[in-house]
């Protein structure tokens, strides 16, 4: 009969359908994404082009100008070069220590269960509130360091008022929380790694140290990756703990990107500028992490 569907079209009909299913559930999240990141960034992109105040509601427009204007500061480079040095302390210290106590604490026992519990129990406090322990720690008359250091007959020191001590304040502040969450990513991906390559180099008389260099760090790349490109977007991203502990100081040593942005919006009220230094920062971001993508390529071995 004509009227009748053939098998061939009940059979794209039903795929069709089922792509239409997989996007409905997909929707709820693609708004989500869509109100809360891509229209701020348009917003942020369309008042990066206009000098407003934040309180007139008249958004006069300039163009480019703000940022021709910031890419001839030399603020905009000193205080992204602050956070790129920031970036590669905490990164780079957050992945070593983590590596560390991953192949330290990668035993199945209760004792090193434990051990692992109380490492990364710190990723779990805020950062506003571990700052102020620090603060506190780090204080030149009373705090903890300073009083052991005196121990061994060592000046107190300006750990957060010092121009040389201040960023590596903040920086261990990151790193001391961060870095359990490092461990356990390290030790899932060290438990992934099949034994019978460390029994088969066991056997041709192969070290401890050889088997590190030749087997565990080729093989741990893929998750070496992934904190790389993780831990550089958030660490670009750092501003509670340099807002709590210096303010950006002293002498401007410790304002990163962030606080900038802050300052220049809701405290000189400079909101296309501040909007237009969101756009250049997160494509800064972006053009790093597809460089480190591209550079991962050849060093990254995918098992299988």
């Amino acid at each position: 009969m004509s009227g009748q569907l053939t098998p061939k079209k009940r059979l794209l009909s039903f795929s069709t359908l089922e792509k239409w299913k997989d996007f409905s559930l997909a929707l709820p999240a693609l708004l989500l994404l869509a109100i809360f990141t891509y229209f701020p960034l348009i917003s942020s992109f369309y008042i990066s082009l206009t000098n407003w105040d934040l309180i007139k509601p008249i958004k006069k427009f300039v163009g480019l100008l703000n940022y021709e204007r910031l890419l001839k500061d030399d603020q905009f480079y000193r205080v992204l070069k602050i956070t790129f040095t920031y970036t590669v302390l905490d990164v780079a210290l957050s992945l070593l220590i983590g590596l560390g106590m991953a192949l330290l604490f990668n035993h199945r026992s209760k004792a090193f269960g434990a051990m692992r519990l109380l490492i990364f129990m710190p990723y779990y406090i805020s950062m506003v509130i571990a700052s102020m322990v620090f603060v506190w720690i780090l204080n030149p008359e009373y705090g903890v360091l300073n009083k052991a250091l005196e121990v061994f007959g060592i000046d107190k020191v300006f750990w957060l008022n010092d121009t040389s001590t201040a960023l590596w304040s903040v920086v261990s502040v990151s790193v001391w929380k961060g870095v359990g969450f490092v461990m356990i990513i390290f030790i899932a991906g060290l438990r992934s790694i099949p034994t019978e390559y460390y029994e088969a180099s066991s056997i041709d008389g192969a070290s401890k140290w050889r088997q590190l260099i030749h087997i565990t760090i080729p093989l741990l790349s893929p998750t070496t990756l992934f904190l790389i490109i993780t831990s550089f977007i958030s660490s670009m991203q750092v501003f509670q703990s340099v807002s709590v502990m210096t303010g950006g100081g002293p002498l401007g040593s410790t304002k990163v990107m962030v606080m900038w942005i802050y300052e220049m919006a809701f405290v000189q009220f400079k909101a296309g500028k501040a909007s237009a230094l969101v756009i250049i920062f997160f494509f800064i971001i972006i053009f790093f992490t597809f460089v480190q993508f591209s550079l991962s390529k050849r060093k990254v071995h995918y098992e299988g």
